[in-house]
């Protein structure tokens, strides 16, 4: 447990169970060293925690306040790079052109050198098809950043508008759209 312990906290980025076995040996199970490193830390000022796999050790949330003495401007991002941003999310691996046709306009490159820079979306390879169109993917870095386990933890339709984050507009068009027994059943008298 202790050379867990220590790979962890040295260590410049999160690492998955699979790149701490490596620097610790095949004898020692790291995964039961880092449920029982997690509760031993459990209530304290710093802790390992696992987001997308990987495992970091991190400040209490409690504690976070204390140390915003020096802190950044925040990255805005344009609406675009959100749209962008959530349209990768959702839909991953998902290509350029596909991300047009869901926002029905041309993004420019410069919002996925944004993106990219961020650490939250790198290509994900290509897609078999005429021109093998470049598809993009979150990283590991997207779900750190914005507190998520893994893709699945992203808000629903149902979460969102509890929230209120739906544009009423948007709302509206749904409401009016055929549901998909409608499409399939169809009135073909016409």
């Amino acid at each position: 447990m202790r050379a867990v312990e220590a790979v962890l906290f040295a260590a410049t980025a999160p690492l998955s169970v699979d790149e701490i076995a490596a620097h610790v040996g095949p004898d020692v199970d790291v995964r039961a060293a880092l449920a029982r490193l997690a509760a031993d830390y459990a209530g304290r000022g710093i802790g390992p925690v696992e987001r997308g796999g990987r495992w970091h050790f991190q400040t209490a949330a409690d504690l976070a306040h204390l140390l915003r003495r020096d802190r950044e401007e925040p990255r805005r991002l344009s609406r675009a790079a959100v749209e962008t941003l959530a349209i990768i999310a959702y839909q991953e691996p998902v290509s350029r052109a596909e991300i047009e046709a869901v926002r029905g306009v041309q993004i420019s490159k410069g919002t996925l050198d944004v993106l990219m820079e961020a650490g939250w979306v790198r290509p994900a390879g290509r897609r078999e098809g005429p021109g093998r169109p470049l598809l993009y993917a979150t990283t590991p870095g997207f779900l750190a950043h914005f507190g998520l386990g893994s893709r699945r933890d992203l808000p629903g339709i149902d979460d969102l508008r509890a929230a209120g984050l739906l544009d009423p507009v948007d709302l509206a068009l749904a409401g009016a759209m055929p549901g998909e027994d409608e499409l399939e059943s169809g009135d073909e008298s016409d």
